[in-house]
C-alpha cells in the first residue's frame, strides 16, 4: 500500500516536471507571457529585433517598452547643476515645482534590466558619429536631454555649439561626436508661394538632402497636425496635383508619413544610417483618461500611474505610425521607439505651471525626468545595432 502511493506521488512528480519543463520551452519559443501588477494584466510579445540582458543573465529579446515605474533613490541621472544647457521650457526646478517624486522613478522592463545611462561609454561608442534629432519641440525635448546626459558624465569636455535657421549642434570634440537638433515640424516640406504657404504632403526635398548624411537619426511629427487657423504652420495643403484648403489631419498625417517612409526606404543606406521613429509622446490635459473625471490638467499630479496599462488607450496616431511604418519596420530599415504607453503613465512628470512662460504644459516634459528614460531605450537600441 505504502510502495504503491509512493509509486503513484513519484508519478505525478514527473508528470508535473514534464508539464513545467513544456510550458518554459512554450514560452521561450512564443516570446509571449502575461504579468500581474497591481492589479493590471500585461501580456508581452517580443517585438524588439535587438538583444538585451535579460533577468536570468541570458543575452536574448525582450521588449524593453513593456514594464512599469519603480522608486529609485538613485535617481535622477543629473541634475540642473551640471546641465546649464536646460531650456526654460523644461527647467521645472529653477520655475519653482515644489515635489521631487517624479524625479525618483526609474522604467524597468517586465523581462530584463535596462542599462544605466553611460555618458562616457556613450561618446567612447559613438565617437566620430553624428546623431540628429529631426522634429518639433519635443524632439527640442529629447535632444536637449541627451545633450545634459553626456554632458553630466564630462562636464569639463571641449564642447562647441553652433546654431543655424534650421538646426542646433553640440559637438563633443575630444570624441568627434556632434548632438543635432534639425526644426521640422511636419517632416514633409512647406513651401511659401504665391497664395500662402503651401504644405507639401509629396515632398521631403528641403531636408533630406541634410538627413541622409547623418549616423543616427530619430523622427518625430504629430503635435502640430492638429493645430487650427493662426497656430497652422501652412495655409494650403498640397496632395499630388491637387491644393486643397483643408482636408482630414489624420489623412494627412498619413499620406505625409507614407512619403517620409518611402524617402527612408530610396533613399537612406540603412547600412550607413541608423533611423528611428519616436513614437507618439502623449499630452494630459483630461483626467478622464487616467481615471480622475473632472481633472482639466497635470496640475498637482505628484506620482505616475501604477502597473503598465493606461486606461484611456492608445492615441488614434499610434496606430497610424504602426500601420504605415510596418513595412519599413519588418525590413529594419526603421526602428520604432514605442515610448507612448511608458510616457502616458507619467501624468506626473510633466512641467505643468513650472516653466519659464508660467501657461499649463502638459505636453512637454520636466528635464531632469521622462526624456531621460527615452535616450537609455534609445541607447539600448543603438548599443545592439552599431556593436
Amino acid at each position: 500500500m505504502g510502495f504503491k502511493l509512493h509509486e503513484r506521488r513519484s508519478t505525478w512528480l514527473w508528470v508535473f516536471l514534464i508539464v513545467s519543463l513544456f510550458m518554459i520551452v512554450t514560452y521561450e519559443a512564443n516570446g509571449e507571457s502575461s504579468i500581474k501588477e497591481n492589479g493590471n494584466t500585461c501580456s508581452r510579445r517580443i517585438s524588439s529585433s535587438f538583444m538585451i540582458r535579460r533577468r536570468s543573465n541570458r543575452s536574448s529579446s525582450c521588449d524593453i517598452f513593456q514594464g512599469r515605474w519603480v522608486f529609485d533613490d538613485s535617481y535622477p541621472l543629473y541634475n540642473t547643476s551640471t546641465c546649464p544647457f536646460i531650456r526654460r521650457e523644461f527647467n521645472c526646478i529653477k520655475y519653482g515645482r515644489p515635489d521631487s517624486l517624479y524625479l525618483k522613478y526609474r522604467w524597468q522592463p517586465s523581462y530584463c534590466t535596462l542599462p544605466r545611462f553611460d555618458g562616457k561609454e556613450f561618446l567612447t561608442r559613438f565617437k566620430g558619429k553624428k546623431i540628429m534629432f529631426v522634429g518639433d519641440s519635443l524632439s527640442l525635448n529629447f535632444w536637449q536631454s541627451l545633450v545634459c546626459l553626456i554632458h553630466s558624465a564630462v562636464p569639463g569636455a571641449n564642447i562647441v555649439q553652433e546654431t543655424t535657421n534650421t538646426t542646433n549642434t553640440f559637438t563633443f570634440k575630444d570624441y568627434g561626436v556632434s548632438v543635432i537638433l534639425y526644426h521640422s515640424l511636419l517632416l514633409v516640406d512647406t513651401e511659401s508661394e504665391k497664395i500662402g504657404r503651401v504644405l507639401k504632403l509629396d515632398s521631403v526635398k528641403n531636408g533630406g538632402a541634410v538627413w541622409k548624411n547623418m549616423d543616427v537619426l530619430i523622427f518625430n511629427t504629430w503635435l502640430w497636425w492638429g493645430r487650427r487657423d493662426s497656430k497652422q504652420p501652412w495655409d494650403y495643403i498640397q496632395h499630388g496635383k491637387k491644393i486643397h484648403k483643408d482636408m482630414d489631419r489624420i489623412l494627412a498625417f498619413r499620406l505625409a508619413l507614407t512619403t517620409w517612409a518611402k524617402w527612408v526606404a530610396s533613399d537612406v543606406n540603412s547600412a550607413k544610417t541608423k533611423v528611428f521613429f519616436q513614437g507618439i509622446s502623449p499630452s494630459h490635459y483630461n483626467g478622464h483618461d487616467w481615471n480622475q473625471p473632472g481633472i482639466k490638467s497635470c496640475s498637482n499630479q505628484t506620482e505616475p500611474l501604477s502597473g503598465c496599462t493606461y486606461p484611456g488607450g492608445a492615441p488614434s496616431a499610434t496606430t497610424i505610425v504602426k500601420d504605415v511604418l510596418s513595412n519599413v519596420l519588418s525590413k529594419n530599415i526603421v526602428h520604432l521607439l514605442d515610448i507612448t504607453t511608458l510616457s502616458q503613465l507619467r501624468k506626473d512628470a510633466h512641467p505643468s505651471a513650472f516653466n519659464g512662460f508660467k501657461n499649463m504644459d502638459c505636453t512637454h516634459w520636466c528635464l531632469p525626468g521622462l526624456p531621460d528614460t527615452w535616450n537609455q531605450l534609445l541607447y539600448a537600441q543603438l548599443s545592439s545595432l552599431i556593436p
